[in-house]
């Protein structure tokens, strides 16, 4: 069996996700201003809302991360913003519809997070990394 070719795609972080998480914040706040507690409560509530929202935007994805590839023999390689490349391994992945998670650990222990979507990534390369991600999951089921 020949192996898969490298899969390389540039990334930028996913709009779809930042007007997703803006929608929950809204449906939070409607929920926290039509509830029956005290007004102190509420206002509590709602900046615990407010600053995990912001918390949330802030982490949502690695924006020095500005393109990724999968070698044939299973390697990754991040480029950063800076121009450096980083060598990372995958440590978990999720496939979700039409959206793909994938969750990279550099030598320097940091873990990168990237958010393949329809707003940010060609439909094909998700396609082929959903592809190869199964056949990784098939034949390592450990990881």
């Amino acid at each position: 069996m020949t192996s898969a070719p490298a899969i390389g795609f540039e990334y930028r972080p996913s709009r779809l996700l930042a007007r997703l998480l803006a929608a929950v914040l809204v449906l939070v706040m409607l929920s926290i201003a039509s509830c029956g507690l005290a007004w102190w409560l509420k206002l509590a509530l709602a900046v615990l809302a407010a600053g995990s929202w912001s918390h949330a935007m802030r982490h949502r994805t690695d924006a020095d991360v500005t393109a990724a590839g999968w070698t044939a023999e299973g390697g990754w390689n991040l480029r950063r913003a800076n121009g450096d490349d980083a060598a990372a391994t995958l440590r978990s992945f999720r496939v979700l519809g039409a959206f793909v998670l994938l969750r990279l650990r550099a030598p320097d222990r940091r873990v990168t997070t990237l958010l393949l979507a329809p707003d940010n990534s060609d439909a094909d390369i998700r396609r082929r990394l959903r592809m190869r991600l199964a056949v990784r999951q098939v034949t390592d089921p450990a990881s």
